[in-house]
């Protein structure tokens, strides 16, 4: 039996990997970071997850849990998934999204050693790496110039996957472009905006406080993107694998699609720019060319831009209603 250890198990990427890998019959192993989350993460969590408590940031502790494991497959989904969250914590930001990752190669890298056997390896990169990027859309090639300490921070960890790869371990690292679900926390600009036109759509009234409206994403379907991780953790030749849609929407896009499923007219009306929520440095022209990974993964993006935020509205109008 296939065994899989998954850090950042709780988020919305390490809920949907979880339950594909359980449905596979993997045997699946994740991490949290402590007994707040075992708790907070259950609903969601298959309960045939082996829960493990442990912080990223602990080099020996995650090396003696992989040891423990043995794990065939290790898929590194932890870290801070916030780029307002950086800017306020740009040293735990670097501790968690970086040094963790690179903590996890070098525990995977010992289990591969001592036991002689194979240990594959996934990243999750970002789009963030790229900061305002020399060329759109953005490959495998593209420079690697961030923009924000979360960007910094994934930069490093990417680029570490490289050196770990040339060490011997199979290490891919697949440079996710935004990707939702109903899963996103509320933190999230995509799920305030859905779950924002539910509630109005439901209450009749109300106003959503939002950021640049001008911001551009290649947004796409969460489950599409974990797919992609998988199916790199279990190809012949690691690498660097951008996973994107390949097309660019508006914040305000996102918006009018939002309040459309809700079948509210005029989003404006109800919307507002409120400068606290503006970055201090926004990355443009954000979009993905994922050539490769449709050439050598066989990827591809399932689900359009309207469906994803249809589907993120009809999960919130749902919760409104039941």
């Amino acid at each position: 039996m296939t065994r899989a250890f998954v850090t950042g198990v709780t988020g919305q990427d390490g809920t949907i990997l979880a339950r594909r890998l359980v449905a596979e019959g993997v045997e699946v192993h994740g991490l949290v970071r402590d007994q707040d989350d075992v708790t907070a993460s259950s609903a969601e969590r298959p309960p045939e997850v082996h829960v493990h408590v442990a912080d990223v940031r602990d080099g020996p502790g995650l090396a003696r849990i992989l040891a423990t494991v043995a794990p065939d497959e290790v898929y590194n989904l932890a870290g801070i998934s916030s780029v307002a969250y950086s800017w306020e914590h740009p040293v735990t930001t670097g501790e968690v999204t970086g040094v963790g990752a690179v903590a996890l190669f070098e525990a995977a890298h010992q289990v591969q050693e001592a036991t002689g056997r194979q240990v594959r390896v996934v990243h999750a990169s970002s789009s963030e790496i790229f900061g305002i990027p020399d060329r759109s859309p953005q490959d495998e090639h593209t420079a690697i110039r961030p923009v924000s300490p979360y960007g910094a921070a994934k930069a490093y960890a990417h680029q570490m996957a490289g050196i770990y790869r040339s060490r011997g371990l199979a290490v891919s690292s697949c440079v996710l472009y935004n990707h939702e679900s109903p899963l996103r926390p509320m933190a999230f600009v995509t799920r305030k905006i859905t779950a924002g036109a539910a509630r109005i759509a439901v209450s009749g009234e109300g106003v959503l406080s939002l950021g640049n409206l001008d911001a551009r994403r290649d947004w796409g379907w969460a489950e599409d993107y974990v797919d992609a991780m998988v199916r790199a953790a279990r190809h012949d030749h690691p690498g660097d694998f951008v996973i994107a849609s390949g097309q660019t929407r508006s914040v305000a896009e996102f918006v009018e699609a939002a309040f459309a499923r809700a079948h509210i007219d005029d989003w404006r009306a109800h919307v507002r720019v409120d400068p606290q929520f503006v970055r201090p440095v926004d990355a443009s022209d954000v979009v993905g060319d994922a050539s490769r990974a449709k050439a050598e993964l066989g990827w591809q993006p399932t689900i359009g831009f309207e469906e994803v935020v249809g589907r993120m509205v009809d999960h919130d109008l749902a919760l409104l209603r039941a």
